[in-house]
């Protein structure tokens, strides 16, 4: 059993990557071989809209035609049992590193021949952890459950099962003095570190191991 998490985010040791961390020591628990990858190691791009993935008698068998850093770790995910991704949410979204992935990833093996939608023929099942700088109380008012339930549903063409956990109201900085950020109340902040941030790390635990027993059932 091969868990493989994906960390969307510049940052290698904070929220994000700490609760990607956590994911994989659930799935761990439960005997997965695990690896992380960073994105923002790698040169890549993009689906480039040259729908190789969906010429008739392709070979390409659910892999992007491209070549590029990316290549290898498609190659990774795709003979995976598990898949968390994790991406802090920037200007409204997921980070560009992240569309990227899952453009690359989603598409060539999303169908336009099948009422399946889906051309992949194996199971992987997935989590997405986003983590935000947004209070909870207005995640909804902000549309954010959109994007979610939008990424789930594509993360489910993979045929496993797709869950997702949120962490909002993330400390951002070390030293909220340092920096012009008036608008957040730093004592609020560490408060929310101290006291809710291991109760999502604990979420993002239960998250990998909940997945790797679906492997193992």
């Amino acid at each position: 059993m091969k868990a493989i998490a994906i960390n969307g985010s510049p940052r290698k040791n904070w929220n994000t990557a700490t609760l990607l961390k956590k994911s994989l020591e659930g799935a761990a628990s439960i005997g997965a071989k695990t690896e992380l990858i960073h994105l923002y190691d790698l040169d890549f791009k993009g689906c480039c809209s040259c729908f190789a993935c969906k010429k008739l008698e392709s070979e390409l068998n659910g892999y992007c035609t491209m070549k590029d850093d990316l290549t290898e770790v498609l190659k990774i995910v795709l003979s995976s049992d598990i898949l968390i991704i994790g991406s802090p949410i920037y200007l409204g979204n997921i980070t560009g590193e992240m569309k990227s992935f899952m453009e690359r990833l989603i598409f060539a093996n999303l169908s336009y021949d099948s009422a399946e939608r889906t051309n992949f023929t194996g199971v992987i099942h997935s989590g997405f952890i986003y983590t935000m700088g947004l209070p909870h109380e207005m995640i909804e008012s902000f549309g954010y459950k959109y994007i979610f339930e939008n990424n789930k549903n594509y993360l489910q063409l993979l045929n496993g099962i797709s869950e997702y956990i949120i962490s909002s109201d993330c400390y951002q900085f070390d030293d909220y003095s340092k920096y012009a950020a008036s608008n957040f109340n730093a004592d609020h902040k560490a408060v929310i570190r101290k006291e809710q941030f291991p109760i999502d790390c604990h979420s993002a635990f239960e998250l990998g191991k909940k997945l790797a027993l679906c492997v193992s059932a």
